[in-house]
């Protein structure tokens, strides 16, 4: 059998720090169907929560909330619920669009492998509220026993539907394979695989409260990106020069 060019390109990129390394730990799906297995995590919880806010800055990716992931201050959370009892007080539904823009939000994680690319190894497949209590279900029915089970767990097909209208959100449809079956034709090789688990902790960029109150200070300052910004932010970042000064404006107003 000859050697395959193309896998030992890949391992001397990889050797070499080239490529997309943060994209190879991340599994999208392609739209239509898809077959992929929920794996083991070393932790034994393989729906993981992790919660975000969003519309700040340039982080497209959301910035993780330090005080519902790690029990810490978060300067967004703070200014976000001043702005909602601020337009709660003054029935300013603008102060209250932009507060709710702000708050945080779940998303969740679980490490998976992708049938016919088991080669690529364990990903991390993020996904949405639906989906989280789809898969809980299936996991608390003792009918399916353990779905993770390297030996005799049940693999799972994922159907990922584009919207078609504007705004509206992409559809994820996951329904369980009748039949069990091991994560690896060769079963010898499956620790090998699960050792290949991508670290959850290290995939997100952690944040202090002192970097996310600069961010925000940014924002509310006007200097954020044309996309970020909305004329709300503007108004209530006109002439401060940070947070704190901003939360001074909006309770002096009650």
């Amino acid at each position: 059998m000859s050697i395959n060019m193309e896998l030992m390109r890949k391992k001397l990129a990889t050797l070499r720090g080239e490529g997309d390394k943060e994209q190879s730990h991340w599994f999208k799906p392609d739209e239509g169907d898809q077959t992929i297995r929920i794996v083991p995590a070393p932790d034994g919880d393989p729906l993981k929560e992790m919660y975000f806010h969003y519309n700040v800055g340039d982080h497209r990716g959301g910035i993780v909330c330090p005080k519902r992931n790690y029990g810490e201050q978060c300067p967004i959370c703070e200014f976000a619920s001043a702005l909602w009892k601020e337009g709660t007080s003054t029935n300013d539904e603008e102060s209250k669009k932009l507060a709710k823009s702000l708050f945080v939000r779940a998303r969740f994680f679980s490490p998976v492998v992708v049938r016919g690319r088991e080669d690529e190894g364990v990903k991390i497949y993020g996904y949405g509220k639906r989906a989280y209590e789809n898969l809980l279900g299936y996991i608390l029915d003792p009918d399916y026993g353990d779905i993770t089970d390297p030996l005799e767990g049940t693999d799972i097909a994922l159907t990922y539907t584009k919207p078609t209208t504007p705004g509206a959100y992409p559809q994820t449809n996951l329904k369980m394979r009748r039949n069990t079956s091991p994560l690896l034709e060769d079963t010898e090789a499956i620790p090998a695989l699960l050792d290949g688990i991508p670290d959850f902790g290290s995939l997100f960029d952690r944040q202090t409260p002192e970097q996310i109150d600069a961010i925000l200070d940014e924002q509310l300052a006007g200097n954020g990106s044309a996309e970020s910004r909305s004329t709300e932010t503007a108004k209530y970042g006109s002439g401060k020069s940070n947070v704190d000064r901003a939360f001074d404006e909006l309770m002096a107003t009650k």
